[in-house]
């Protein structure tokens, strides 16, 4: 049973398709609800209207889902804030917008976590899987905020990953290279996508769809000595 953050579009509306069809059961967790998606999974979805950065809020989701599925085994953090930023200076980002962004981004990771870690810990192989982004690698300009929040990321996933390790409990990262959704990017110009597909190994433009792979990995039973890593997902744009 995998509960998936932010599901209820792009990557993560990916994920959980695609682990429904693998044999889970999902429960799409978004800000907006997700229902949409979670009908799409028929009787193996769940669609649950949760703040991730909220531990009230994930507090009450958890007890919804384990009311209709009685235990989670999986953890994918995939919610955050970056389609809806735009590119600016470091020195135009207001400290509210930097604080939002850490909210979602950093602090949702480490609530998530911590709402789910009893059941993860009571399940046969639990897994959490954290979503940076091949930014960090790049040093990205434009999104000090966005970088610095997926550079947070990691370095939660490799301390968690000591700290749950006793306990069976494997936690890695997934770095995606610019990956290309059904979420809008009005900051993204062709030009923009021609430069990116160019830096990258693999010329084409990277999908959700070039994710599922290493997810499915990372949350099955093949991948139970690999913990405390950062898988990069990017075309070959970079190589870590």
């Amino acid at each position: 049973m995998a509960v998936v953050t932010g599901a209820g579009q792009g990557i993560g509306a990916a994920v959980a398709r695609d682990l429904v069809e693998q044999g889970y059961r999902v429960a799409v967790v978004d800000l907006n609800g997700g229902e949409k998606v979670a009908d799409s999974l028929g009787e193996r979805g769940l669609a649950v209207e949760a703040d991730v950065a909220d531990e009230d809020s994930m507090a009450a989701a958890r007890t919804r889902i384990l009311d209709a599925f009685g235990r989670v085994d999986v953890l994918i953090n995939n919610a955050a804030i970056f389609s809806t930023l735009e590119m600016k200076s470091f020195e135009d980002i207001s400290v509210p917008e930097w604080d939002r962004v850490m909210a979602v981004n950093v602090r949702g990771v480490f609530v998530c976590c911590r709402t789910f870690s009893p059941d993860l810990r009571a399940a046969e192989h639990g897994r959490i899987i954290n979503l940076s982004s091949g930014a960090v690698l790049l040093g990205r300009p434009g999104y000090l905020h966005y970088v610095a929040s997926k550079a947070a990321v990691i370095g939660l996933t490799r301390s968690l990953a000591r700290e749950l390790g006793g306990s069976g409990v494997t936690v890695n990262a997934i770095a995606p290279g610019s990956t290309e959704t059904e979420v809008p990017r009005a900051t993204v110009t062709p030009a923009d996508v021609a430069a990116i597909i160019a830096g990258q190994a693999i010329k084409r433009r990277q999908t959700s769809a070039d994710l599922l792979g290493a997810m499915a990995f990372l949350a099955g039973t093949a991948s139970g000595f690999v913990t405390g890593q950062t898988l990069v997902v990017d075309g070959g744009m970079t190589f870590n």
